[in-house]
């Protein structure tokens, strides 16, 4: 009778952490992944910034300039039927010249005026800049991190190339969720126009960005709750944590990359840009900054950022 009743005991325990689990992967699907208000990320100390970056992020003069130009708006179906918003710069004098820029996680299209103000004002280039899935003026109820903005940053290519024909030159420039995009698109078939992609700190995977912030924000392990919340958001929104990797993908690159990161970044750790550099199948550099944080390297040291930046794009754009 023992026997039996502790197998019940077992069995229930069982069925108790299996019900657990399941919960558990909903949540952190609907905390991190689903489209909605993320109050999770308030007060988090590893998105604290200098008072130097704030000032600039805040109230940096790039917010004057992207609100006084009149920036195009562009519209694109997805591969899955979502509406998606680009805003288009053209260049001062023509050039053939244009930077693709991918804001990061809960971020918008103007976000990168802080970039594009560079790119359009000391280097002349054209500039588009696109709210992606899930965010801004964007359709779409998840968060791609990445895996599906991949694709769509290839069909906003193809539209650029389309509309400019096809002696385009274009560069791919993303930061942090921007930058896994930019990488995991560097991984397919891009078309021959797309000349160089710069990475500012990038994570290696959705799976690896979600482990290192379950144990540091929630204090758990990523077993069993991560493959589970990746099961869910493979039923909720088409991919898996492990699938949506930007190592996997920058080991086929064809296109140069230039990693960028922050050694005081503790919200994407600069362990992550180095494994990504190292394993990268094409032309790579990689450069990081003392005493800049998540994002924040080009507002740290702008001119050494942008000295290396031009440095790597005169190799490859004519």
């Amino acid at each position: 009778m023992k026997k039996k009743l502790w197998i019940k005991i077992g069995v229930g325990l069982i069925i108790v952490l299996f019900i657990i689990d399941i919960v558990a992967g909903f949540y952190f699907y609907n905390l991190a992944i689903k489209r909605n208000v993320k109050d999770f990320l308030v007060g988090n100390a590893d998105l604290e910034v200098s008072a130097e970056a704030m000032d600039v992020f805040l109230d940096g003069d790039w917010r004057d300039w992207t609100d006084r130009q009149d920036f195009e708006q562009w519209e694109m179906t997805s591969y899955d039927g979502l509406k998606l918003q680009g805003y288009y710069l053209e260049a001062k004098e023509p050039t053939e010249k244009t930077v693709v820029l991918a804001h990061g996680y809960l971020g918008h299209a103007q976000d990168m005026g802080l970039y594009g103000e560079y790119y359009y004002e000391e280097l002349g280039y054209n500039i588009l800049t696109v709210d992606m899935r899930g965010h801004g003026e964007s359709e779409g109820d998840y968060i791609g991190f990445g895996w599906d903005d991949r694709l769509d940053l290839i069909d906003w290519v193809n539209m650029l190339i389309e509309k400019q024909g096809d002696s385009a030159e274009v560069v791919l420039h993303g930061v942090s969720m921007g930058a896994a995009s930019v990488l995991m698109a560097s991984g397919e078939t891009l078309p021959e126009n797309v000349k160089a992609v710069v990475a500012d700190s990038p994570y290696s995977s959705v799976y690896d960005l979600f482990a290192y912030q379950m144990d540091r924000m929630f204090h758990l392990p990523a077993i069993p709750i991560l493959p589970t919340t990746s099961l869910v958001t493979k039923m909720q929104a088409g991919y898996s944590l492990t699938e949506a990797s930007s190592l996997n993908q920058v080991k086929k690159a064809e296109v140069p990359i230039l990693y960028i990161h922050g050694n005081e970044d503790t919200f994407v750790p600069t362990q992550m840009a180095k494994e990504l550099y190292e394993n990268t199948k094409s032309e790579a550099e990689i450069i990081t900054f003392d005493h800049a944080g998540h994002g924040e390297a080009f507002v740290i040291d702008q001119d050494a950022y942008v000295k290396k930046m031009n440095a790597f794009l005169a190799k490859y754009i004519d």
